[in-house]
């Protein structure tokens, strides 16, 4: 509430500053302006990094890094709005860049780790990871290492980044729910069914792992659906998992009846299981 009094005090002492012919008011209004507009501009990036359209974000970045072509934060949104419009291999080359300017930090060389990963070069991602210092302990740089490992099949090291991870973040659904993924990958089903059920308790609105879960409970003949909270759409979905899960078992029968019931459960049309269901009725 004061900020207008003191902007009012400071034009006033301006006026009459100029009016004895002396410059510095001037000067100093005109450093006041320059220091809001950098106010202005600091939060259009943060609006641009979140609220805005992403694609939208790449063209206000780009622009603004053409005219700003030393400036690490416009380097470093062009690069995190890219990420966020899934142009990952535009991403990438940005990140490289932003890593070798003045004020670079661990962080956004983790952040291009991410961008490569995205982009397929895991090996690049993995020699960018090992510049990190490991003093550099966050939650984004264990779950980026326990992917990599996990694509190397380095189950120890794998499972011992992921519960780093868990430890340092107050919203581990996510990595949870990749973690039950690496276990179920690795044929431990009811380790990834534990794992799958934690990202749920933690998420109830995550699907992934809702799917994961009867995926993991499928490949132990268990063909019924965990109690679990789901609306009627997402129990016609879980359901259709569950039928394929049983097809490829063999337990044919079975997955007919749970097709049937996932057509009959969906509150609309389920084309994708009445495809299924019609394949496999002419198949026999």
């Amino acid at each position: 509430m004061r900020h207008p009094m003191i902007l009012a005090a400071c034009f006033a002492g301006a006026t009459v500053v100029s009016g004895c012919g002396d410059t510095s008011g001037d000067n100093a209004v005109s450093r006041a302006f320059q220091d809001v507009n950098v106010i202005d501009e600091t939060n259009l990036n943060d609006v641009m990094l979140t609220v805005a359209d992403p694609n939208e974000a790449v063209n206000y970045f780009s622009r603004t890094a053409q005219e700003n072509p030393d400036r690490i934060d416009i380097q470093r949104g062009l690069a995190k709005s890219l990420v966020r419009a899934k142009r990952y291999q535009e991403a990438a080359p940005v990140w490289a860049k932003t890593v070798k300017m003045d004020g670079a930090t661990p962080d956004d060389s983790v952040d291009y780790a991410d961008a490569l990963i995205r982009a397929g070069d895991w090996a690049k991602a993995e020699k960018t990871l090992d510049t990190v210092p490991p003093t550099h302990e966050t939650y984004n740089r264990y779950r980026l290492e326990a992917i990599v490992a996990d694509s190397k099949k380095e189950w120890e090291k794998a499972d011992s980044f992921y519960e780093i991870a868990i430890g340092l973040t107050m919203q581990p659904a996510s990595v949870m729910n990749n973690w039950g993924y690496s276990k179920l990958t690795r044929g431990e089903y009811k380790a990834a069914e534990r794992l799958f059920g934690d990202a749920i308790r933690q998420d109830p609105t995550l699907f992934t792992a809702k799917n994961n879960l009867v995926l993991a409970r499928g490949a132990q003949r268990e063909y019924s659906l965990p109690p679990i909270e789901m609306d009627q759409t997402e129990r016609a979905q879980l359901l259709h998992t569950l039928a394929l899960s049983a097809i490829k078992k063999g337990d044919v029968e079975t997955g007919k009846g749970l097709l049937q019931d996932a057509i009959s459960t969906h509150p609309q049309h389920f084309e994708t299981a009445v495809r299924s269901l019609r394949a496999l009725e002419n198949s026999g």
